[in-house]
């Protein structure tokens, strides 16, 4: 093997994770400008919490869309274009100033989430299966990227004013893509298919998997393993000022500290899956997701909830890193669609599930009857994977477990 193919997953995967974290920046925009918007505008808590919801909302929408175009395009061409597509919406947000305007302008923003389906189907290419789960673990360090917009964005706004942050982190983006663009390589898959000449596979045969009752059981577990991290991370600042009357700096900064490591030993959770293998890494998410749970339900103390909340996101960061393992083993001419679908599936419980918490909230009065709903939705993926393997086949599945 010659250097340049031995440097190439590396720059790929290097690039990817790059792109990923400022895509995530710019997808999460909206937590911290909306709260200028808000004063500006004077929107209501419902307009406010649709504002702020909708770029996750078409983030998770357009993945499979995205996936399912990078495994017929390449990731490097719809890596690209899909950047500077989130980049212009961007830029064009701090031209908006009316609310409906601003909604146009927070569809286009959604398209940076969507970036997570190309890149996943991108960098899966490069690597061997054995690799695959250490790479995508590492990719999906990525969402640390809502750390840097928590951080940064409000010293900007506070400087610039709401507009000009929008479009700081728009050119940011629009940088990145053609940064993108010029450093990156055609995925080897992509590559071979140009020199080849290869007839396209048809729209029905990438969307085919689509239809195994497997896939969905994957977006169940990413739907708890990232959607309901997503919506604690969210949450949380919330929870603490009312559930132990924390001021708003400590509640954020609580908030901040359980997103960042639960997002950087998702790459660990990658290297567990390479190791022992993802069905196992699943098994102990499940199992210590569902005793923190219980914990949490209980109403305890400030000191034992942090702890609690806190191993809750390390296994949640393995979870989310296993689900994707699965993904390439599974389905490896099929990753972009069903990538897509199971990332999809997991952004809607990042929208999803606030609104579910909320609703609880003012339906029992009880702050800690979210972590109920946490721990069903754990309990109902922990007892469907467990059915669904002790009905496979061992022998025939063994290896991609």
């Amino acid at each position: 093997m010659s250097t340049l193919p031995q440097q190439a997953p590396r720059r790929a995967l290097a690039l990817s994770t790059f792109a990923f974290t400022v895509c995530f920046a710019v997808w999460t925009i909206f937590s911290i400008i909306g709260i200028q918007i808000d004063q500006q505008l004077g929107l209501t808590d419902t307009q406010f919490g649709f504002l702020v919801g909708l770029p996750i909302l078409t983030g998770s929408l357009t993945r499979i869309v995205l996936g399912v175009a990078t495994d017929r395009l390449g990731g490097r061409l719809v890596y690209t274009l899909t950047m500077l597509t989130a980049a212009l919406a961007t830029f064009m947000l701090g031209w908006a100033s009316t609310y409906p305007q601003m909604l146009v302008a927070a569809l286009g923003v959604g398209v940076a989430g969507g970036s997570f389906a190309v890149g996943v189907a991108y960098v899966s290419r490069f690597y061997r299966d054995a690799q695959q789960g250490t790479a995508l673990g590492i990719f999906g360090v990525g969402n640390v990227g809502a750390a840097v917009t928590k951080f940064a964005a409000p010293f900007v706004m506070v400087a610039v004013g709401w507009q000009a942050t929008a479009q700081i982190w728009a050119v940011a983006l629009a940088v990145t893509a053609i940064l993108f663009w010029l450093l990156s390589k055609d995925d080897p898959v992509t590559a071979a298919r140009r020199g080849e000449a290869a007839p396209q596979r048809s729209l029905r045969a990438e969307f085919a998997p689509l239809k195994n009752l497997q896939v969905w059981r994957f977006s169940a577990y990413y739907f708890f393993s990232f959607g309901a991290f997503v919506a604690l991370a969210l949450w949380l600042p919330h929870y603490l000022i009312g559930a132990y009357g924390l001021d708003v700096k400590t509640a954020g900064m609580v908030g901040a500290a359980y997103s960042i490591p639960a997002s950087i030993f998702r790459a660990y959770g990658g290297v567990l899956s390479d190791r022992v293998g993802a069905r196992k890494v699943m098994y102990a998410t499940f199992a210590v997701s569902l005793a923190a749970t219980a914990i949490l339900t209980a109403g305890v103390s400030l000191p034992v909830f942090l702890v609690a909340i806190f191993v809750l996101g390390f296994v949640m960061s393995l979870g989310k890193a296993a689900v994707y393992k699965h993904i390439p083993s599974y389905y490896p001419q099929n990753v972009g669609a069903v990538g897509g679908l199971v990332g999809m599936i997991g952004g809607l419980g990042g929208f999803v599930l606030p609104l579910v918490f909320g609703w609880l909230k003012d339906a029992t009065g009880q702050w800690s009857s979210c972590f109920v709903v946490i721990f069903v939705l754990v309990a109902a993926c922990a007892i469907w994977m467990h059915a669904s393997v002790r009905r496979m086949d061992r022998p025939a599945t063994l290896q991609a477990a």
